[in-house]
């Protein structure tokens, strides 16, 4: 046996059950960034994070094997990927530059401890691409039944004040930044195509259809497994006086109606801005979601795509006019139950 083919055998035995947890952390933290507003990283009971701001901005997500992703079709690396894209997405929804991140894990005992390190690899380069400077600057790990992923991410705000979901006013311009629909769009394709017979998800015949489409890869595939949201748009926004602002994690049409509420004003969005179904209800495009004074340059990421208008009653969302109804990503009324 030849020295790599003994490197993927002896990598198949390293469980995080055989080596422990101080092996796996020193493998994991070993591939990690360092976050540039870490005075202290990991290795302490606590980080030690700059907030040069005097404040700061904190949010935290999970994602759990099931209804939140399915093994036959992310890879360890998508995981990763996904896990600090949708947390840095938060950080940018209120106009903050995202600092640092803590992960926590509960895997497994029989998890290969390469899976965790190629979590790893995709954490490390999502936060390269979308948020240069954050890092991870610590976490947890423990041992589940089922594979868990908790990630907490802050954000600094450089003096800025924090843009939040109530500002919205009458006449104000709503804008997106990002896709809208892509990773729904996605997500349709994958449970059409990336299943068995009995409609479990299946890594052979969703490498199958992937490697039948154009290049070998599917977009709305690829956005639904591993998010580009425009990071630095959020603080773009913030700088350009944006009034109110979110991310787009559960669909357009719910995410609007959140801050439709949370401002006390009705959005009314332009047909021509959301041609289908999927751009209005589809959820995990992870773009940025805000208002503007009517007479606002957008900054060059974002485009129009609506008008605040008075709630007149009930404060919700318009399409042309005519009142929109709230369907969209919720993980207890859409997970079937079904784990692959």
């Amino acid at each position: 046996m030849d020295d790599e083919n003994q490197q993927h055998a002896q990598d198949a035995r390293d469980t995080v059950g055989v080596v422990g947890e101080s092996t796996v952390l020193d493998r994991i933290v070993r591939r990690l960034p360092t976050a540039q507003a870490a005075t202290l990283g990991p290795g302490d009971d606590c980080a030690v994070v700059a907030a040069p701001d005097g404040r700061f901005v904190v949010t935290t997500d999970m994602m759990v094997h099931g209804p939140d992703f399915r093994w036959a079709w992310s890879s360890p690396y998508d995981l990763g990927w996904k896990a600090a894209a949708t947390n840095l997405s938060d950080v940018a929804a209120m106009g903050a530059r995202p600092s640092s991140l803590v992960v926590a894990l509960a895997v497994p005992q029989d998890t290969p401890v390469a899976v965790l390190e190629a979590f790893a690899d995709g954490l490390a380069d999502a936060c390269g691409a979308l948020a240069p400077g954050c890092g991870v600057v610590g976490g947890d790990l423990s041992t589940s039944g089922t594979f868990t992923i908790a990630v907490t991410a802050f954000g600094d705000l450089e003096g800025r004040a924090p843009v939040l979901r109530s500002g919205a006013t009458v006449g104000d311009q709503v804008a997106v930044a990002g896709e809208l629909g892509a990773a729904a769009r996605g997500l349709t394709r994958l449970f059409a195509e990336g299943v068995d017979e009995h409609g479990a998800p299946d890594a052979g015949r969703t490498a199958a259809f992937l490697a039948a489409s154009p290049g070998g890869s599917d977009h709305g595939v690829d956005r639904q497994r591993r998010p580009e949201p425009p990071i630095v748009a959020g603080v773009l926004a913030a700088a350009a006086g944006a009034t109110a602002m979110l991310d787009l994690s559960d669909g357009l049409a719910i995410d609007a109606g959140r801050l439709a509420r949370a401002s006390g004003v009705s959005i009314d969005l332009d047909p021509a801005a959301v041609p289908d179904a999927a751009s209005l209800f589809g959820g995990e495009d992870h773009g940025l979601f805000a208002t503007y004074p009517a007479a606002t340059i957008l900054p060059a990421a974002f485009r129009r795509i609506g008008t605040v208008v008075d709630a007149a009653g009930e404060p919700g969302v318009l399409l042309a006019g005519e009142p929109v109804g709230t369907a969209g990503w919720d993980p207890y009324a859409d997970w079937d139950g079904n784990v692959g």
